[in-house]
């Protein structure tokens, strides 16, 4: 008897190369059973993000041929753990990847032992934390479960190629202040809170013509899906209003870092935001899912901008709701923030607990976290 695709709960994390750029996302697959995860993963088709390379982990399961029912994305590599090479089901599972064609990742690998007979893996995942330099044999080689930025650098001059894992999020914050160029988009974004005359906000768009290109570009990524193409600030007003125009502005402070994760946490930032905006918009008005995005992309804004998250929020005018989800860790919108970090983590006890205090089926959750992710890829983040 199968188990329910009920059960099946989705978290990811991304996998980044030398230069700490995103090159593919890793999605972890927590199932009962691989029949239950097939079942979750055929129902994710319009949702799939398609961007980068999908490393696929069936978590504990050993994989089997019941994998092979699933209609794999061209996209899709499929991981397999060390511990079940010589596991008949997943022997039988690795011939019938090879004969469609599909990529493969040899998981938990210990340096030194075998990487199987004539398998071409096109990455090797160790555990760094037992194995602080990768296989020498293997050709690309991917660090986990690193710390902190410093032990990433500390694995590529070890020999690694890149890591999975959230590792970038744990940079220390070291500025009192705001950068002058981060100081003036929390002015534009709060004389259009104000409803300022346009005027005056056009009046400090022009004394910084990078920063007018930039939140134009924004806006017309295809991301956003707009019938036409912006042209001005006033275009901008008159096609978005102030309530979306401080959403994208709001954006545009989260994509405006220049640490050397950037890219990485702009992507996490702004799937925070989509996904909460997704997963409460049943709950809250149009104008609360707004906040719901901006609660997502700010939370991530003291590692970003290289400052304290009070000193950020003190610049700002937001919603009381939101700075207590930041600072706090309280209000309506914090439940929401913990269930986007909860999808971010391999503890699914904690991402079923958190969706079932909201009342959220975990398909749903599952929905979200993809588009979330899909949208955060579509965007121009370099």
């Amino acid at each position: 008897m199968s188990q329910p695709s009920s059960a099946v709960q989705l978290t990811r994390e991304p996998v980044l190369n030398k230069n700490r750029a995103i090159t593919a996302n890793r999605l972890v697959v927590h199932a009962p059973s691989i029949k239950a995860a097939v079942e979750t993963l055929a129902g994710c088709t319009d949702h799939w993000p398609r961007r980068y390379t999908v490393f696929l982990s069936l978590g504990r399961l050993v994989p089997t041929p019941d994998l092979l029912e699933w209609q794999i994305p061209e996209n899709a590599m499929i991981e397999i753990p060390a511990q079940t090479l010589a596991h008949p089901m997943t022997q039988a599972l690795m011939k019938g990847l090879r004969e469609a064609e599909v990529s493969m990742c040899l998981a938990w690998h210990s340096p030194g032992t075998t990487l199987g007979e004539g398998i071409d893996w096109r990455f090797v995942l160790t555990d760094a934390r037992k194995h602080p330099a990768p296989d020498s044999d293997a050709s690309l080689s991917l660090a986990w479960g690193l710390p902190d930025p410093d032990a990433f650098e500390t694995a590529i001059g070890r020999g690694y190629d890149g890591a999975s894992g959230w590792f970038f999020l744990r940079a220390n914050s070291t500025r009192k202040e705001l950068a002058p160029s981060h100081g003036q988009i929390v002015r534009l974004m709060n004389l259009v809170r104000q409803n300022a005359e346009i005027r005056d906000i056009e009046a400090v768009l022009k004394q910084d013509v990078a920063l007018s290109y930039k939140l134009l570009r924004h806006i017309n990524s295809v991301g956003f899906g707009l019938m036409c193409e912006i042209q001005s600030f006033r275009h901008a007003v008159s096609i978005l209003g102030f309530n979306k125009l401080h959403k994208w502005l709001s954006l545009l402070l989260v994509t405006s870092s220049r640490d050397p994760s950037a890219a990485a946490l702009m992507q996490t930032a702004i799937a925070r935001g989509h996904f909460m905006d997704l997963a409460g918009k049943q709950f809250f008005s149009k104008a609360d899912s707004d906040n719901l995005f901006i609660t997502g992309a700010f939370s991530l804004l003291d590692t970003l901008l290289g400052s304290d998250m009070p000193t950020i929020l003190e610049e700002m005018h937001l919603p009381a709701a939101v700075s207590d989800a930041l600072l706090r860790g309280e209000g309506v919108y914090a439940p929401f923030l913990n269930l986007a970090r909860s999808v971010e983590s391999f503890d699914a006890s904690a991402l079923a607990r958190q969706a079932e205090e909201l009342k959220i089926p975990l398909g749903e959750v599952n929905e979200a976290m993809l588009t979330a992710l899909s949208f955060a890829d579509s965007l121009d983040l370099s």
